[in-house]
């Protein structure tokens, strides 16, 4: 009796191409990605998005995974599922890096806290703005409409095609500035009002030199700085909303540059 594996081979192949790329994506995505959830579970998330988009996908090509060309593809399918989810991860990265700011105009610097999103150290205002941040996005549904972009994108660039252009990744490093444009406008409401602190304490010093501005100035920026953040919380909740929306936008964008 002759055994081929080249059914097998195939059979394999319609459902690694599509995991691949659903892995590389499920593994950097913003929430599921994090490091606070365990690698199985990351796996198994995968897995089932695989089953699920596997069978009603084109037909699988006819190419052997352990040769030069299957390693090709297999590149191309990582390269397209970290793209994703990277650039809905910028937008988090820019709601930390507001909080960030707004922790050091405040002299809240030195209290940090681990980011298990990152597994790095960040202000305890920065996890907290993060934390929110991942609230909304969870609220919008955007895990759902996340989860339907990349089974939609398996129709824009079908497997073993094109794969990342040049255009594209144009495309992916423009849209890294918005990380410092949302920072901006998270950051700006509580930069502004202690920037008038701070020079309203600047001429305070200079009529009365012996003024104690690290006793005084301190207290007063901490508690202002509390302030401020309360009372924007409203366009905190939008910004992050409005860029949840881009981000989710952009992604056919991005696929679609050439």
């Amino acid at each position: 009796m002759n055994l081929t594996i080249g059914p097998l081979f195939e059979s394999i192949a319609v459902y690694l191409w599509p995991f691949v790329r659903v892995a590389a994506f499920v593994m950097v995505m913003p929430v599921i990605g994090g490091s606070f959830v365990p690698g199985r579970v990351r796996l198994m998330i995968a897995l089932v998005l695989t089953l699920v988009i596997a069978p009603v996908l084109q037909p699988a090509i006819t190419v052997n995974f352990l040769s030069f060309a299957g390693v090709i593809i297999i590149l191309q399918e990582l390269a397209i599922g970290i793209a994703m989810g990277f650039a809905v991860q910028l937008i988090f990265d820019a709601i930390a890096l507001g909080g960030q700011v707004v922790a050091m105009s405040m002299g809240l610097g030195f209290a940090v806290f681990l980011d298990r999103q990152r597994g790095v150290n960040i202000p305890v205002l920065g996890q907290f703005f993060l934390m929110l941040g991942m609230l909304i996005f969870l609220s919008l549904d955007g895990h759902l409409a996340l989860i339907q972009l990349i089974g939609e994108s398996f129709r824009i660039l079908p497997i073993a095609g094109a794969g990342l252009t040049q255009g594209a990744v144009s495309f992916l490093l423009s849209w890294s500035g918005q990380v410092f444009v949302v920072a901006l406008k998270i950051a700006l409401p509580a930069i502004t009002a202690l920037l008038v602190v701070n020079l309203s304490f600047g001429v305070m010093s200079r009529a009365a030199p012996t003024l104690n501005l690290f006793a005084v100035g301190f207290p007063v920026a901490m508690l202002l700085g509390f302030v401020v953040i309360f009372l924007s919380m409203g366009s905190l909740t939008e910004n992050v909303s409005r860029s949840t929306a881009d981000a989710l936008e952009m992604l056919p964008a991005l696929l679609n540059s050439r």
